[in-house]
């Protein structure tokens, strides 16, 4: 049995467009005296790696069509919103009680494209998706690794809504440096019976655990998890997606 331990990344100041986000991690993960090691995960929010990216619409800019200006008046949304939603999407899933689920480019289903309107840069900036989370998160974890010689895995989170069940929870948006998924098939159980359905999204489960000290008020957007087992592999994060085929919701 392993015990595994969550530490907060305090002050990382807000992050603008073009910002070096891994040094201001490393710096930020330097005071608060905590180190980085062998072996650790670095799960980050979603919002730091679009803001540094530059993944970000300012609504001024937004011209929206009628279909955006149709969905915005039925459910009193902002219509320049709508349209930002739409055009982070490959197509809608459903729409109900104001809520809008989009499948998105990279091919996650979730509410309104991921289109994110609170802690933005400006009041009519709204921050959208990472391009490719997958590499964002390889890029940081090889600069990391690099940097520090050690190595290490990074998830990339955000915040999404469950089928079958109420509340928020923390996905895995991007993932680096493991598996996301713990196949376990093929194994057995206590009393010794095959496992034959049994494979485990251990990078959501972090990026759960993580999202504990993550608080949307707290100005925390970073935490080491240190002390899972892993075996060190490429990973990503697309291999969580369930196929359309198989997806009851789709």
């Amino acid at each position: 049995m392993s015990t595994i331990a969550l530490i907060p990344i305090p002050d990382i100041p807000q992050i603008q467009p073009g910002d070096d986000l891994v040094s201001i991690l490393l710096d930020a993960i330097d005071r608060s005296k905590v180190g980085l090691k062998n072996g650790d995960i670095l799960v980050m929010c979603q919002k730091i790696v679009s803001k540094a990216e530059g993944a970000v619409v300012d609504l001024k800019t937004v011209e929206p069509s009628d279909f955006a200006h149709q969905i915005a008046d039925q459910w009193e949304k902002d219509p320049r919103i709508v349209e930002v939603v739409l055009r982070e999407s490959n197509r809608i899933v459903m729409m109900k009680n104001g809520v809008v689920i989009t499948e998105t480019k990279r091919g996650w289903v979730c509410a309104n494209s991921g289109v994110d309107a609170s802690n933005t840069l400006a009041d009519d900036i709204v921050i959208v998706l990472p391009e490719d989370p997958d590499k964002s998160a390889k890029d940081m974890r090889i600069a990391i690794q690099e940097r520090r010689n050690i190595s290490i895995g990074i998830v990339i989170t955000d915040t999404f809504g469950r089928p079958w069940r109420d509340g928020l929870v923390e996905f895995a948006l991007g993932v680096s440096g493991f598996e996301g998924l713990l196949d376990l098939r093929g194994g057995e159980d206590l009393q010794g019976r095959e496992l034959s359905h049994t494979v485990i999204s251990v990078a959501d489960e972090l990026a759960c655990a993580a999202g504990l000290l993550m608080e949307k008020s707290a100005a925390v957007p970073a935490v080491i998890v240190r002390g899972y087992k892993y075996i060190p592999a490429e990973g990503n994060g697309q291999i969580l997606i369930r196929p359309a085929e198989a997806d009851l919701f789709r």
